[in-house]
């Protein structure tokens, strides 16, 4: 016994040792640490992305160094948390394909495609992303773009059921990571953007069976209410709401609370984004931009807080959700924490839903002058809302902070963030707005030029900060400017270590009492997703995906910095790692030129701008200058020579390209081509 007890050790670290090698870091890194899944998104139930791990810490983090990489082949954005569950990692890339992966080596076990269908494209607002998977009792759930919760064996990758959760004809997408609670497994979707209306799902999590769902506004009260909660919120609307949806998407932050019994959801923007045409300018549209808190075995109401009443900015709801103790006042109180897209840091008593602050935590609002110290409600500035004339507003759409993880570490109390400072967005509702539920349906005018462009122009760029936020103090510890305006998502950990990926490819570990830098590493493409950390076989990884999409991404707004378009990938790091990143070339180094000559007419390529921006920046940036997917100012002859085709008859939808027939005809797609040659012509000429 004692004999094959010894051979059986010996053989085991044997098989360490060439595990070691093989990843790319020495033996002399691995000081003994307690084994630590990241199972849960967020870290926890809590959702606070912080890891009690310290082996890595401030004394020996400028050892840290790559242990592993893979390549995922894709230039789309990269947003998933990774999960690590028992030495596997399982992820998410674009087009809701799923990963598993050796979490010591890089090895892919098995990779899982949905075969999420091309077309659906051109009714996914911000790119065809995934923010990651669930993980319970030997299996892994996924939400697809195309609306289905899918539930594979973690050890095969084989389907064990499939749910359907939307209507497919409808506008409706999924990007948003499942969460499990209480042996079922949570799901919310997104889609206000193009005209629904928003619910969250919760189905059984061995049978697919739907067990509750509650909708998050109300719909055409002819067709009677499914709570108390939807028919007292119905008041707060005016018109015929229910044609373009309401909106009110929950397409992110799902947290629970075991203790409470609770489940907390954020909610999305309402449909369209103006009140003057969603509502008649009149109400507080609930629960659009709201936090909710639903009682997790039946889905009821159990309280909410309306962020942003009436909203007329995008200002979701939906950035994340934290669950924290703190000592208020010389109370103990159990909150919930967001840093809303509206450019207020929000805390709220999450047992009662009581409003305790709400504090600027970036510099320029011009929205709101403030918010009310005993009801939460902001007070809306004059400059901020003029009915159906065009306004200039702080923050942006996509607001003082977005839907990137932030950390909270409970030893420092701080909560740690990324911030985007400073940016502004011409707001100009359209009259001639019809609701379109199966295009883009803002309600915004993309027609505006002359001064309202110029204004637009003319507003100072953005400013990008990871923040050390107090929410007790209510105020900002210290911060970093950052090289762009966008960041990724954060970790912090109980080595005193924050650690946040930049728009520009950088890794970054900072001190988390101060900020100082104490390491980074350059990934070859800028980070939107927040790293994860874990320990196996006594050693301690940190693990991140790289890649630059979503909205700034693909939108490509200016103003934002420095950004890194790139192949996507994911990269694990240890003390004393030592592989080498090969990181593949990407884009163009050359000013555009033409391809080919085509005659056309101011007014033509005039047209073709308004087509562009109407139908195409979506994709290929503002003004035709592209980010992470294909700039068109550098389409080549045969592209031109298949524009029709393209546009038109869908010969690269399988590419993720659509047809756009049912809004286009040839002399649009013809004008829009005129423009992007007017384009690379302007861009071939830098400086002039």
């Amino acid at each position: 016994m004692r004999r094959s007890t010894g051979r059986i050790l010996a053989f085991a670290m044997c098989s360490l040792l060439a595990a070691c090698k093989q990843s790319g870091f020495s033996e002399s890194s691995k000081n003994a640490v307690e084994p630590a899944d990241w199972s849960l998104h967020g870290g926890g139930y809590e959702e606070q992305q912080f890891s009690p791990l310290k082996q890595i810490d401030a004394a020996n983090v400028r050892k840290l160094g790559l242990v592993w990489s893979h390549e995922f082949g894709t230039n789309r954005g990269l947003e998933a948390t990774p999960l690590e569950v028992n030495g596997v990692i399982y992820t998410t890339v674009e087009w809701s394909v799923v990963y598993a992966l050796d979490a010591r080596t890089g090895k892919v076990l098995w990779s899982f495609d949905p075969k999420v269908p091309r077309s659906r494209a051109r009714t996914i607002c911000c790119d065809v992303v995934n923010r990651g998977v669930a993980f319970y009792k030997g299996k892994v759930y996924l939400g697809s773009l195309d609306g289905r919760l899918i539930a594979l064996d973690a050890k095969s990758g084989w389907p064990v059921w499939s749910a359907l959760t939307f209507d497919q004809s409808q506008s409706y997408s999924i990007t948003g990571a499942p969460r499990m609670v209480n042996g079922m497994v949570l799901i919310g979707n997104a889609g206000s953007e193009f005209g629904v209306r928003g619910y969250i799902s919760a189905y059984d999590a061995e049978t697919g069976k739907l067990v509750w769902r509650t909708y998050t506004v109300p719909g055409d009260p002819a067709k009677g209410f499914e709570s108390k909660a939807l028919e007292s919120a119905a008041k707060t609307w005016h018109g015929k709401w229910w044609v373009a949806g309401g909106g009110g998407t929950p397409w992110d932050a799902i947290v629970y609370d075991p203790q409470l019994d609770l489940v907390y959801t954020g909610t999305g923007n309402g449909a369209t984004w103006y009140r003057a045409l969603r509502s008649g300018g009149q109400g507080d549209n609930l629960y659009v931009a709201s936090i909710l808190a639903l009682h997790a075995g039946t889905g009821e109401l159990a309280w909410y807080f309306q962020v942003t009443p009436g909203d007329n900015w995008d200002y979701d709801a939906t950035q994340p959700l934290v669950l924290a103790d703190l000592n208020i006042d010389g109370r103990s109180r159990k909150v919930i924490m967001q840093a809303s897209k509206n450019g207020f840091f929000y805390v709220l008593d999450r047992e009662s839903g009581q409003f305790l602050s709400a504090t600027p935590f970036v510099d320029k609002i011009t929205w709101a002058s403030g918010v009310d110290g005993k009801t939460g409600r902001p007070i809306e500035s004059t400059t901020g809302y003029a009915g159906m004339e065009p306004v200039l507003v702080s923050p942006d759409p996509g607001g003082g902070h977005n839907w990137n993880p932030i950390a909270f570490h409970p030893t420092t109390g701080l909560v740690y963030l990324g911030t985007r400072e400073g940016t502004s967005y011409l707001h100009v509702p359209n009259p001639q707005w019809k609701s379109d539920t199966s295009n883009w349906n803002l309600g915004n005018d993309v027609r505006y030029e002359g001064l309202l462009l110029q204004k637009l122009i003319d507003a100072p760029a953005g400013v990008g900060k990871l923040v050390a936020w107090n929410p007790v103090e209510r105020r900002e510890a210290w911060h970093v400017v950052l090289p762009g305006v966008e960041s990724g998502g954060v970790l912090v950990t109980a080595g005193d270590l924050v650690f946040q990926g930049t728009s520009d490819g950088l890794l970054v570990g900072y001190e988390a009492s101060d900020g100082k830098k104490l390491w980074e590493y350059n990934a070859g493409t800028g980070i939107m997703a927040p790293p994860a950390t874990y320990a196996i076989d006594g050693i301690q990884y940190v693990t991140v995906m790289a890649g630059w999409g979503g909205v700034p991404g693909i939108i490509n707004p200016p103003g934002l910095g420095r950004t890194k378009p790139g192949w996507g990938r994911i990269l694990t790091f240890a003390i004393d790692g030592n592989a080498k990143l090969d990181v593949p070339p990407f884009g163009h180094s050359d000013p555009p030129k033409p391809a080919i000559q085509m005659s056309a007419s101011h007014e033509t390529v005039h047209e073709g701008g308004i087509q562009f921006a109407k139908y195409c920046e979506h994709c290929h940036g503002i003004n035709a200058v592209a980010g992470a997917l294909p700039d068109l100012r550098y389409a080549s002859a045969e592209v031109h020579k298949q524009f029709k085709e393209i546009v038109l008859g869908g010969a690269r939808q399988e590419r993720g390209m659509p047809s756009f027939k049912d809004v286009l005809n040839e002399s649009k797609v013809r004008a829009i081509e005129a423009f992007v040659l007017s384009r690379a012509e302007e861009s071939s000429h830098p400086g002039q």
